[in-house]
């Protein structure tokens, strides 16, 4: 039988092994690279989109919702026209962004109910029959409110309702 008695070249087998971890470390090498420079771009466009929040933040205030407080008591008032005696009466209801100005005016309600039956009282029962009159009487009726608030050091409410009128 014959043997083999050739050798292979020296310098062959190590040659392509320093070809492949040459190849690896270049391949590492780009992957590394291009994970960095993913993370510097996001970085630099988290920075702008948080710029772009806070120029936001100070543009427009963030949404508030309403709070309400009906008052379940009517108010009850007699109105004298052409020699008749005429009733008005309203259930009103308060509006505010600020729970805390509707925990005021529920704590000064009796102040509040007596100050609004004389300011109701004195209305015109012509008047009060016209779009213009009713909505004269609710900035009275708003105006008298944010008053007593103010006096009782309260933060004003922001609308009063109607949410019934009757005049009989």
């Amino acid at each position: 039988m014959a043997e083999n008695t050739e050798q292979a070249p020296a310098g062959g087998g190590k040659g392509k092994l320093k070809l492949i971890i040459g190849l690896v470390l270049i391949i590492i090498l780009a992957v590394g690279l291009s994970v960095a420079g993913t993370l510097w771009f996001l970085k630099s466009d988290d920075g702008a989109a948080a710029d772009e929040a806070a120029a936001d933040e100070t543009a427009e205030p963030a949404f508030q919702p309403s709070h309400y407080y009906a008052i379940t008591k009517p108010f009850v008032v007699t109105l004298s026209t052409d020699g008749r005696q005429r009733y008005m009466q309203i259930f009103l209801a308060l509006q505010s962004r600020n729970q805390g100005a509707l925990d005021v005016a529920q704590a000064n309600m009796p102040l509040i109910r007596s100050r609004l039956l004389t300011l109701f009282g004195g209305q015109d029962f012509q008047a009060m029959q016209t779009p213009e009159g009713k909505e004269k009487l609710l900035q009275e009726t708003l105006d008298t409110i944010n008053g007593i608030l103010a006096e009782e050091g309260g933060e004003p409410i922001d609308h009063v309702l109607f949410e019934n009128f009757v005049l009989q």
